[in-house]
């Protein structure tokens, strides 16, 4: 089975291309700064790999490829267009059986851990913040969110 799902405190900045920088940066804070006594709190982290299953479950990929095939990129009003739609698909769009099982397993863990809990559901793009470019602000958080149900909807 493919690992759609990484545990925080298993991830190190070895795995920045897999979870992202913020995921990337936790998992090195859980590991150096548990054993100092400082409290870093947990959970898991999907990979880009997840990502990549995604958008060729039920071939999403394919289409927005096909959709942005004859784009016109110097029609801003075209190019809004196309993203909102796009958006869309992929907010409609099912997430894998694979990947929901491996966030239900997950998330079950942190209730076992701790109970009844709110989690923040957060981006951790590979590709977040480089020397030459940033994307900073372009990604959604989702905070105070409750139950399996409503992390996975925020997935």
């Amino acid at each position: 089975m493919s690992a759609f799902v990484l545990p925080l405190s298993d991830c190190r900045m070895s795995h920045l291309e897999a979870v992202g920088g913020k995921n990337a940066s936790l998992g090195e804070m859980i590991h150096h700064l548990s054993a100092a006594g400082v409290n870093v709190p947990g959970g898991f982290a999907t990979t880009a790999e997840a990502y990549r299953a995604f958008l060729s479950h039920e071939a999403l990929d394919a289409r927005i490829a096909q959709r942005l095939q004859d784009l016109d990129v110097e029609d801003v009003a075209a190019l809004a267009r196309c993203g909102a739609e796009i958006r869309q698909w992929i907010i409609d769009a099912p997430l894998p059986e694979a990947l929901l099982t491996q966030i239900s397993s997950h998330y079950q863990d942190l209730v076992n851990e701790g109970g009844a809990l709110q989690v923040a559901v957060r981006s951790s793009a590979t590709a977040e913040d480089l020397p030459d470019a940033s994307f900073a602000g372009q990604q959604e958080s989702f905070l105070n969110i409750e139950g399996l149900e409503a992390v996975i909807d925020a997935v």
